[in-house]
């Protein structure tokens, strides 16, 4: 029988799957976690009494520009990763594909470098790259540099190609209109995460997309074609595909949360919509301004805006869009946690031991029943090290 080095009591768990009442979170030698009945521990077993709460994986986010301060934009080194990764770390995030918004080709052979570089040396909860654009559409723009936007290209695919080789994840978001079927099936084959996204592409191109191997969508209802009575749009394929997962911004701001509860009617409540904060150097900051390619955002009332108005990434951590989900949407709690831990880790190629209550698992979160306070457990006992 495993040896019992701790549990944890007094609070509800959330395995990645499943939310328990009455149970025990314990920790086995050699770092093992399992949820127990409560009931059922040894007598004398050490036990943490928390007050209430729920106990679960750190989260995992698919879409980060930025934190601490820093964006990923303006700065691509291992400093800044890890400056970004501990911004997100002290707000319950476990695991972060750090975000490269469109930029040029000597920025994006830098953010790669950087992410290899960053794994190399054990930056904690870096897991790989997560490219948005340079392959987007114009008229779905967005905060992106209309300049820097183009098809894609030979040079362009041999990166991405290479990318996916050097590291053990990677996304990219782009729009059919500026990549072939033929790209993007190379780039899925590759193992490569494709998703669509800054896209103003008509159903059937976006379905097309999906059966040459694009399997994502990015902030679903954002910078997208939308569904109408007879255009459904990317939208409307997104939600009639099984198959297809989507991230989403759960800020109360990007989508109404009427429109988020009819897209998770329309597709069944399934989890393959997750849960992504877009966040941006404003993440675990109290900064009120920062740049994008030249262009000053700014931050207030919980928006994150371009001088024109348009909004520009989100002013989000992961506590928050799971109250969202469940408080103004109407999600359930099991369903809104999983959305923010297991679902997001599902579309990655390697996703470790994230996602989950599993061995090893270093990143257990607590949070307050309105996800307003969130501290760290402490899975490891010294002694035993």
């Amino acid at each position: 029988m495993t040896r019992i080095t701790k549990a944890f009591v007094g609070a509800k768990i959330h395995d990645g799957r499943k939310l328990y009442a009455d149970h025990a979170l314990v920790v086995g030698k050699g770092d093992l976690l399992s949820v127990r009945p409560k009931g059922s521990l040894p007598q004398g077993c050490p036990t943490h009494v928390l007050k209430g709460g729920i106990v679960m994986p750190g989260f995992v986010d698919l879409q980060v520009n930025g934190g601490g301060g820093v964006m990923f934009n303006d700065d691509q080194s291992v400093r800044a990763l890890r400056t970004i990764a501990q911004a997100h770390q002290a707000t319950g995030t476990a695991a972060i594909l750090p975000t490269l918004i469109t930029d040029t080709i000597e920025r994006t052979r830098k953010a790669m470098d950087a992410v290899e570089q960053a794994i190399a040396d054990g930056v904690g909860g870096i897991v790989g790259i997560h490219l948005e654009g340079p392959h987007l559409s114009v008229a779905r723009k967005g905060a992106h540099d209309p300049n820097l936007i183009r098809t894609m290209t030979d040079e362009d695919l041999a990166i991405l190609q290479d990318a996916a080789d050097r590291l053990p994840n990677v996304m990219v978001t782009l729009a059919p209109e500026n990549a072939t079927s033929d790209q993007i099936k190379i780039l899925s084959d590759a193992g490569i995460v494709v998703s669509l996204g800054h896209t103003d592409a008509d159903f059937a191109t976006c379905m097309g997309a999906f059966d040459a191997g694009a399997r994502c969508v990015t902030h679903l209802f954002n910078a997208m074609s939308q569904m109408g009575n007879r255009e459904p749009g990317l939208v409307g394929a997104t939600l009639v595909r099984d198959d297809i997962c989507a991230g989403l911004i759960a800020d109360g701001i990007h989508v109404h949360p009427a429109t988020i509860r009819a897209a998770l009617a329309a597709c069944d409540h399934s989890e393959r919509i997750f849960l992504v904060t877009d966040a941006m150097a404003t993440a675990g900051s109290s900064i009120q301004k920062f740049s994008i390619n030249g262009r000053d955002v700014f931050r207030k009332d919980q928006r994150l805006t371009l001088a024109d108005g348009t909004l520009a990434g989100a002013d989000l951590e992961m506590p928050r869009a799971i109250a969202v989900m469940r408080e103004q949407v109407g999600d359930s709690e099991t369903l809104a946690i999983r959305r923010a831990t297991s679902a997001p880790t599902a579309l990655l190629r390697e996703p470790g031991q994230f996602g989950r209550l599993a061995k090893g698992l270093e990143t257990v979160v607590h949070c307050n029943d309105d996800f307003t306070s969130i501290s760290r457990l402490h899975m490891k006992d010294p002694a035993l090290a």
